[in-house]
């Protein structure tokens, strides 16, 4: 059982592309519906390949590599595996991004790739193995906005407050209203446990009666109270979370609006101070009267590793979040991981 690729629910692959006209696969299993086109074979020549970065890219890639033969060395800086997932599966109904990662942590194993945990992995180490080619999935930085106040300590980024567990005040603004800007939004309102963990608490706060006693098993929706009052802010004029994805994006709407999440857009950024956060929409100016605020306003691909790389000749592949970083595409990522691999 241990050794099952456990769909996470995220209807990305399957239903987004069906309710689009578009082929169905797997976010988590790239092979699926495509198991003709994309074929695992065994490698003619086996060859030394180092992937660096073990998020759900280099996963994908390191695992595909070895199935077929070759000799692969997983490099990650952390002392886990995971990458971003680590983050994304506190996020209230992410659960079960972790058991994509049990289920990777097996499929090292028992395809022989040589895991090094926390190693940084430089261009200097790299060439002193022999490796055939060198595979870099490094992931992503966070983009910071170089706006007057926000060298300040209470102006936070999604991974200060995800992985490094920075404290956050009561009163939150949140810069960027993307997929990752909804997930904190619903990190931060919900208390622990959270309400995909506690049925008994879904229930009440959906209006699900679980006895079905009344009409069409619903009763009056009695959301808990929001942890912290929290502003959600883009730039963009229209309404918030429009880019979401089709099947689930209004479940993350409606959470959001039933704890009482202020949604602004068409803002622009002035500066933070004592006073809060200063901003400007439709020409007016006005003082959110914030604590804290959190910045989840994109990404920039981590691409110093291959540059280096690449610079000095060494054959190089870059993949996930290191190639492309928009909105942390963890379908992309494994599907170009996975297919990167098989062609090599």
């Amino acid at each position: 059982a241990d050794r099952i690729n456990t769909c996470i629910a995220c209807n990305q692959a399957c239903l987004d592309h069906v309710f689009e006209n578009r082929h169905a696969s797997c976010l988590v299993n790239p092979r699926a519906c495509h198991e003709t086109e994309l074929v695992i074979t065994a490698a003619t020549v086996r060859k030394r390949y180092a992937v660096v970065g073990a998020g759900p890219a280099g996963l994908a890639a390191a695992t595909t590599l070895a199935d077929r033969g070759h000799r692969v060395t997983l490099y990650d800086q952390s002392s886990e595996i995971g990458g971003q997932f680590n983050m994304a599966k506190r996020i209230p109904g992410k659960e079960e991004f972790a058991e994509t990662l049990r289920y990777f942590g097996h499929r090292l194993a028992d395809s022989g790739v040589e895991l090094r945990l926390g190693t940084r992995a430089d261009v200097a180490a790299l060439g002193s193995e022999g490796f055939d080619a060198v595979i870099v999935a490094t992931g992503v930085t966070p983009r910071m906005l170089h706006t007057p106040g926000f060298d300040d300590p209470r102006v936070l980024s999604y991974i200060d407050v995800l992985r490094d567990n920075k404290p956050v005040g009561k009163r939150v603004a949140i810069i960027g209203a993307g997929g990752i800007g909804f997930d904190m939004g619903e990190f931060l309102v919900e208390g622990a446990p959270s309400p995909t963990t506690d049925i008994g608490r879904w229930a009440r706060e959906w209006g699900v009666d679980l006895t079905i006693e009344h009409r069409g098993g619903l009763i009056e929706a009695k959301p808990e109270p929001a942890e912290r009052e929290v502003f959600l802010l883009q730039r963009s004029e229209g309404r918030l979370g429009a880019r979401l994805n089709k099947t689930t994006g209004w479940v993350h709407r409606a959470t959001l609006k039933a704890k009482q999440v202020k949604m602004i857009g068409g803002v622009s950024y002035e500066r933070f101070d004592d006073a809060g956060l200063h901003i400007t929409v439709n020409g007016k100016t006005q003082t959110l009267k914030v604590d804290s605020v959190v910045v989840c306003a994109g990404q920039e691909p981590n691409r110093t590793l291959a540059d280096a790389l690449i610079a000095a000749g060494v054959p190089t592949h870059v993949i996930g979040g290191a190639d492309v970083a928009a909105e942390l595409d963890a379908k992309r990522a494994i599907a170009q991981g996975t297919r990167l691999a098989a062609d090599l």
